[in-house]
């Protein structure tokens, strides 16, 4: 019997951010903002999200190149007062503003004690937790929403209206890697019925609905159609809170007037709330990991249901990934590989694939 072809080789990181780096430097973009986006979307890959990971590159690519991203390197502060400040993003690139106001956020708090800094006209930023984990870096915890582009309908409609409207929260956890929640409100985030249809793979019942409202598997079809919240109602509600939080408060865009990622034109609009509060302004910061350890340790050595050999706490899968692609490359697609492959050919510059 024939031994069928691999449908999947491993790169390493290093490789992959070199090589996504180049390709958005050969787009113009700066290069530390280039590093930035690259670094975010491989990190992303390196967690076990490869629905925001590299396959994202040219999605990014393609909206600097139709102008929708408008500025590379711009933003401006309209409010800064202590602890509360406004970034207007100026329609730039989202992880780049999303770095600018989670520093300040990390700065602010460690005088203040607490931060918010809300932001408007930003873009989509990847994983949040890339931002979130950055306070828990330094021993604070941080939280992170943002609205998006429409994915669902309201409950108990069938026009998509609402966006997933993800969010983040993190905190250092001592000994353990950070805790660290990043959610989207439908039931899967968008980009991972775009992977399923990159690899050629039908998606499960209770991920999406086609145009007609009919449940589907076909990723195609949910992508045409509409992703379903997560929890029923209590997705949806989430999701309005969240855009009330980003976009609303921002005095930004909201509602079905944010474009996404997935089309090449459009300015986004995103906005996003981040909040920082600095531990050791309320304890001291050895005791909160001490405590932090202890519910972990609680939650870890508590009785596994059948079928699950262990427990995880949030973020621990993703550290272990982490230092499982790192040792031994990211898988990547054949068919993602030949997608980079002719993206970068067409910019002139050299691929590892």
């Amino acid at each position: 019997m024939p031994i069928a072809p691999p449908t999947t080789d491993r790169i390493s990181a290093q490789i992959l951010r070199q090589f996504a780096s180049e390709c958005l430097q050969a787009l113009k973009l700066p290069e530390h903002t280039a590093a930035l986006l690259a670094d975010s979307l491989v990190q992303a890959d390196l967690w076990g999200h490869p629905s925001h990971g590299i396959m994202r590159l040219f999605w990014y690519g393609a909206r600097i190149q139709s102008g929708a991203i408008q500025n590379l390197t711009q933003s401006e502060w309209v409010v800064n007062a202590g602890g509360i400040a406004v970034l207007d993003g100026k329609d730039g690139i989202g992880q780049s503003i999303a770095t600018i106001a989670m520093r300040a956020a990390i700065e602010k708090a460690k005088t203040h004690g607490i931060a918010a800094v809300s932001v408007r006209n930003s873009g989509h930023f990847g994983t949040a937790m890339y931002f979130t984990k950055m306070a828990a870096d330094a021993d604070c915890i941080g939280f992170l929403s943002s609205n998006a582009s429409p994915a669902m309908a309201p409950w108990g409609g069938v026009q998509p209206l609402v966006g997933n409207n993800p969010w983040s929260w993190a905190a250092p956890a001592g000994k353990f890697p950070c805790f660290v929640l990043d959610i989207a409100n439908t039931a899967v985030a968008r980009g991972k019925l775009y992977h399923a249809k990159t690899k050629g793979q039908s998606i499960p019942e209770g991920w999406a609905l086609d145009k007609d409202g009919n449940m589907t598997t076909d990723p195609e079809a949910g992508i045409a159609g509409q992703i379903l919240p997560m929890a029923g109602h209590k997705g949806y509600a989430i999701s309005m809170a969240m855009d009330v939080l980003s976009g609303v408060l921002s005095a930004g865009q909201f509602g079905d007037t944010i474009t996404g990622p997935y089309k090449s034109e459009g300015r986004s609009g995103a906005g996003h709330l981040i909040i920082v509060i600095d531990i050791a302004k309320l304890r001291p910061i050895e005791e909160f990991h001490s405590d932090m350890e202890t519910l972990i340790h609680s939650i870890k050595s508590s009785k596994t249901a059948p079928a699950h050999s262990e427990i995880f706490y949030p973020g621990e899968k993703e550290a272990i990934n982490h230092d499982l692609f790192s040792q031994i490359g990211i898988p990547i697609s054949l068919s993602l590989q030949q997608e980079l492959a002719v993206g970068a050919k067409q910019l002139g510059i050299s691929h590892p694939f």
